[in-house]
């Protein structure tokens, strides 16, 4: 069997380096690279945008041109988070925390390097783990339905909010504001919108790009502006160099590494999640098992590696349930699925033997792509770099009109842009509280994703929530979540007993 993979996946590559396919993928990915750069555009608006193109196409060619506009679309991402703290996509957020402090300490070009790297690793490890074991994850991923799915939102949430550090009582508050924010639309079930305040531009929910837009790149400006508008660059060695250094200290993140490919592949496997969720687990993670935990969010190049490693793995595992059984992972993948029947292919475990040259084609160009990818994007990182250079009374407006290109494009509506600045005032606001926004964002993007986990769940046993009692998969993440959300409480109260024990000790003394 072993050996048929083998033989498979060279005939994949073959499909995949024709000139013509190479061409239409070295295309997808500049295209996707500059969608991913793009606030408020993003892979899935991308793809949807591209999708009409594909008709004329073969189905390997369609296939390899969406999938490597994806690829480039994350890489693409990381570099306005890193560079302007401006998410350009939902799983590029966790990347803002500490990919930003690093450029601004004048070090752009390690916080790329290390982002562009780990992507890559990430990525390759899920290619491989795609490649051999396809079939038997997909079944496995099929014995998660809805209360499963949940059960692994709510663990996601908590290992943010539960790890997160800070004061505990504001990190909830700013959790629940998020998960209000997420209520804003229709009623999933019902159909009813619920509180949109009379305004139709704001039944389709708040968009999250928006709000991070607002939240992280004007509330950075408004800081910047109160604190003395800087006239020059941010200055820093920028070279190839650069590159060299940052590769040394990979290593030393190995288990960060292993452990947020592994995570982001399952998370990325399971149907309905995609990498937002993996990217926030995993920094989570990180931070916890992080010798150093204080460093995060100051400026840590593991805060950097982990959520990017585990985005990458999650955008490979998302294509899984896709390809073998017609289940898309993620928003994108769902995009990317529309297109099989358009192109006249039925998703599922025949398509490996019906369409041999469209299942590994797509396969052999996931390894090209990637190479691809990671050598164009590592290339240009003193070009990225070097837009740190310019002087901050120059890039702060360029900044703000691109964002408010960004926040425009997502639903083409003048109320978008007031949310925008609505946002940005608010970020600045807690800011200047000490209020963490990581919380309120990681409860926003999954808000809308538990919710409808949650009512499936109640739905399909009438109402009983005893059904998440009967299910052990979802009873051992959600013991684990309360575990986690418990957390900050308990460190409290071990940190007050260790104090009253330590004191008559030090007056004995």
């Amino acid at each position: 069997m072993l050996l048929s993979v083998f033989d498979d996946l060279l005939f994949g590559l073959g499909v995949a380096l024709t000139p013509y396919n190479l061409t239409v993928g070295i295309i997808g990915l500049v295209l996707g690279t500059a969608i991913g750069v793009l606030p408020g555009l993003g892979g899935t608006n991308g793809i949807a945008l591209l999708l009409p193109l594909t008709f004329k196409l073969q189905p390997a060619s369609a296939i390899i041109l969406l999938a490597s506009v994806y690829w480039g679309a994350i890489f693409g991402g990381a570099i306005t988070s890193i560079l302007f703290n401006i998410p350009g996509e939902p799983w590029s957020v966790a990347t803002t925390f500490d990919g930003h402090p690093l450029a601004k300490q004048g070090k752009p070009g390690m916080a790329l390097t290390a982002a562009f790297s780990s992507s890559f690793i990430g990525a390759f490890v899920s290619i491989v783990l795609f490649t051999f074991f396809a079939p038997p994850l997909a079944e496995l991923a099929l014995k998660f339905g809805p209360p499963e799915n949940f059960a692994v939102l709510i663990l996601a949430l908590a290992t943010f909010t539960g790890l997160g550090g800070g004061n505990p009582a504001k990190t909830i508050f700013m959790t629940l504001l998020g998960l209000l924010l997420a209520t804003v639309g229709f009623d999933i079930v019902s159909g009813q919108p619920r509180m949109n305040f009379g305004q139709v531009a704001l039944q389709s929910g708040v968009n999250f790009i928006v709000i991070a837009i607002g939240l992280f790149g004007l509330g950075e400006i408004f800081l910047t502006v109160e604190e003395g508008l800087r006239l020059e660059g941010i200055k820093g060695r920028i070279g190839f160099r650069d590159l060299w250094e940052t590769w040394k200290l990979l290593p030393r993140y190995f288990a960060t590494l292993v452990r947020a490919t592994i995570l982001g592949f399952w998370i990325g496997v399971l149907p309905g999640t995609g990498a937002t969720p993996a990217s926030f687990m995993s920094y989570g993670l990180a931070k916890q098992f992080s010798k150093h935990p204080e460093r995060f969010g100051k400026g840590e190049v593991e805060g950097v590696v982990a959520p990017e490693t585990a985005a990458h793995a999650a955008g490979i595992g998302a294509l899984l349930p896709m390809i073998t059984l017609g289940i898309p992972g993620s928003p994108t993948a769902a995009v990317m699925l529309a297109g099989f029947f358009i192109w006249g292919l039925n998703p599922g475990p025949l398509l490996f033997a019906t369409n041999r040259d469209f299942v590994w084609g797509l396969i052999g160009s996931m390894y090209i792509a990637n190479v691809i990818g990671v050598l164009l994007v590592l290339t240009l990182v003193p070009v990225f770099a070097s837009i740190n250079r310019i002087p901050f009374g120059i890039l702060a407006p360029l900044i703000v009109i691109m964002s408010s290109i960004g926040a425009y494009a997502t639903n083409n509506q003048v109320l978008d842009l007031w949310i925008m600045l609505g946002s940005g005032v608010a970020g600045y606001v807690f800011k200047k509280l000490d209020y963490p926004l990581a919380p309120l964002v990681v409860a926003l993007v999954l808000g809308d994703m538990t919710e409808q986990a949650l009512r499936q769940s109640l739905i399909m046993f009438q109402g009983n929530p005893a059904v998440f009692l009967g299910r052990p998969i979802a009873m051992i993440f959600l013991v684990a979540a309360l575990a986690l959300f418990a957390l900050p409480a308990i460190q409290t109260f071990y940190r007050r007993r260790r104090a009253r024990i330590s004191q008559p000790a030090e007056v004995i003394g």
